[in-house]
């Protein structure tokens, strides 16, 4: 098995030791992403924000590999504070359709840089 590294400068850059995703045969692993916005990796503000930027940041990474948001088939949601799951869901609307991909949602004591929502995904291309 190769392993392929996926990078793309239109979402933010890793902060620590891991790769934006890895593609492995057809299938590629996206690391998580927050509500950093690229070019200032600085969080935007409040949840509904963070949560379209953090989906917009995860569609880059997705481009960047070849893809798009339709063949993502596993989301995994982390959230530090579960009274933010409809803000979720509402902006979650706004990038998927029906067959929407398998999620979990997941509540966190609290996720890097201090951000409220962060998404990791598997792609199958």
């Amino acid at each position: 098995m190769t392993k392929e590294m996926i990078h793309t400068a239109a979402a933010p850059k890793a902060i620590g030791c891991y790769s934006q995703a890895i593609k492995a045969g057809n299938v590629v692993y996206l690391s998580g992403q927050i509500g950093f916005e690229p070019q200032t990796m600085e969080l935007v503000a409040g949840m509904e924000q963070q949560t379209r930027q953090m989906f917009n940041n995860l569609q880059q990474v997705v481009i960047a590999a070849g893809g798009n948001l339709t063949q993502i088939v596993k989301l995994t949601i982390y959230l530090t504070d579960m009274n933010n799951f409809a803000i979720l869901n509402q902006v979650m609307s706004e990038f998927f359709t029906a067959p929407y991909p398998a999620r979990a949602a997941v509540g966190v004591k609290e996720l890097p840089k201090g951000a409220i929502v962060e998404a990791d995904a598997i792609l199958v291309l």
